[in-house]
């Protein structure tokens, strides 16, 4: 997964014709911490569909604030610079739920991509 580490490259990142997901995370979270071992797998199964990208807040600043990111980890799903569906909330996050995500998210963007 590509770390995104400044505002320019989260800029950059969502303004990809091509499906981008933005997981927002720290170093110091217990549930970002949770997902970390089977975010590859995720990674892989979702690889043709979609592109994600590790958006850590702690080091880029004002965009989790900018997109009104209240918790984490979180999961934005943008395509031309903007936002097609998000899953934010304080809660943890299962593999199959963040897999229902990420398949609903290509579910909208295919919708609008035809």
């Amino acid at each position: 997964m590509e770390q995104i580490t400044s505002k320019s490259a989260f800029d950059v990142a969502i303004q990809s014709p091509r499906l981008t997901v933005a997981v927002f995370k720290a170093d110091w979270c217990g549930d970002c911490k949770y997902i970390d071992p089977f975010m590859p797998e995720v990674e892989e199964k979702f690889a043709r569909d979609l592109t994600l990208v590790e958006v850590d807040v702690d080091q880029v600043g004002t965009v989790s604030e900018e997109q009104n990111i209240l918790g984490i980890p979180s999961f934005v799903a943008y395509t031309d610079g903007r936002e097609l569906v998000r899953y934010v909330n304080k809660l943890r996050k299962s593999r199959e739920e963040i897999e229902q995500f990420l398949q609903r998210a290509v579910e909208v963007y295919n919708t609008i991509h035809k």
